[in-house]
């Protein structure tokens, strides 16, 4: 009986000790104009949308959804009727919400402080980038040498300025709340970058470091950790760039497949993509033919040179990739690995990492993850 006794405790603690690490947010709203209808639940994987289930709404457009919320480990969960958002969460384990939303997008929240900060995010960045669309629009219409298209040009900057200002202001002030993200990467009107100038890594990386004390287990702040090494690691090579006195980009002097140097300053096209990787990585080499290879053909016609550089100590390795994939481009390698210093030259802090040099220069790019994103920058140059 005893052991009956001490078992019947045992498994009472267990359940306790599960139910202790398990920290659901409750989720209670109303859709009003949908009743009897289905709302979207979303979960922002670092940057892109997870579908995580669709609630049914009753009669009266009423519903529920828990989702499980790891302790301190905030997650961004977005609630959408059909395509359009109907509401933008940030919630903590333990929260219970209140959603009021109705179809066009409108909605309000309570149960969450850090969804409220979320929301008036939201809305500056929207109320911002619609008065700079709508003044883009009206600059369209303007005589480009007028005297009102010059006072319209200087009221935008002017307006980006303070929205930039107080932009700094918010992640500042909140440093430690999860809403500064999402600040960081607002991108307003047609396609304006608010935190884009290289010295803006300085914001990254402090509010990286403050966010890390709190939610050091966050994939959101991981994925802000690598964006703002990123970010230092271009601000570092502009600095270097900025104390050279003749060049417009640091020299690389490598050997290619055939034995032969090739200078980086020997390539003569108007866009240049330096690209790092290693043919030792499956998924770079992978690269090279899903990625690389489609978007060359298109763009070596436009003015289009890759000089890429293989960080590999088995050159024998390396030159086989090369000429089995039948690389067309520029592929340079030193056989030295992570102690070479085209590494240290550049700053190569992770593989694989492209810079650009447009027209002579080197110039902020974004990072190349995907065919997309290397198309997009390229269209923008070419």
């Amino acid at each position: 009986m005893r052991n009956c006794r001490f078992l019947g405790i045992a498994a009472a603690a267990s359940l306790f000790f599960l139910a202790s690490c398990s920290h659901p947010a409750r989720i209670e709203g109303v859709l009003t104009g949908a009743p009897a209808s289905e709302v979207v639940v979303k979960l922002l994987d670092v940057n892109r949308y997870q579908i995580l289930d669709t609630v049914a709404t009753d009669a009266a457009g009423r519903y529920k959804y828990k989702v499980d919320v790891a302790q301190g480990q905030p997650e961004f969960i977005y609630l959408f009727y059909k395509d359009t958002k109907v509401a933008s969460l940030l919630l903590q384990a333990g929260d219970k919400v209140q959603v009021t939303s109705d179809t066009l997008g409108t909605y309000s929240v309570t149960g969450s402080d850090e969804t409220l900060k979320l929301m008036e995010v939201e809305k500056d960045e929207a109320e911002f980038s619609n008065r700079l669309l709508a003044s883009s629009a009206r600059l369209q219409d303007l005589e480009p040498s007028s005297g009102e298209a010059a006072a319209l040009r200087k009221k935008m900057s002017q307006d980006y300025v303070d929205y930039y200002r107080g932009r700094v202001k918010y992640v500042l002030t909140n440093s430690h709340s999860l809403t500064s993200i999402p600040v960081l990467y607002q991108v307003v009107g047609e396609n304006l970058q608010v935190f884009g100038q290289l010295t803006d890594a300085i914001h990254f990386k402090n509010i990286c470091d403050s966010l890390k004390t709190v939610y050091p287990e966050s994939k959101y702040v991981k994925a802000l950790q690598k964006e703002a090494a990123r970010r230092q690691q271009l601000l570092s090579l502009s600095s270097r760039l900025n104390s050279a006195e003749e060049t417009a980009y640091p020299e690389l002097d490598l050997t290619d497949v055939n034995g032969a140097k090739v200078k980086l300053s020997s390539v003569d096209a108007k866009v240049v993509m330096i690209y790092f990787w290693s043919s030792a990585d499956a998924a770079q080499t992978l690269f090279n033919t899903d990625v690389m290879m489609p978007v060359y053909r298109d763009y070596h016609p436009k003015g289009l040179e890759i000089y890429s550089v293989s960080i590999d100590t088995d050159k024998a390795s390396w030159a086989s990739v090369v000429r089995n994939q039948k690389l067309p481009w520029i592929n340079v390698c030193d056989g030295r690995g992570t102690s070479s210093p085209a590494v240290a030259t550049y700053n190569v802090q992770a593989l694989p990492v492209s810079y650009f040099i447009v027209d002579g220069r080197l110039t902020a790019s974004p990072e190349v993850k995907d065919e997309a994103s290397l198309r997009k920058f390229l269209a923008s140059k070419l």
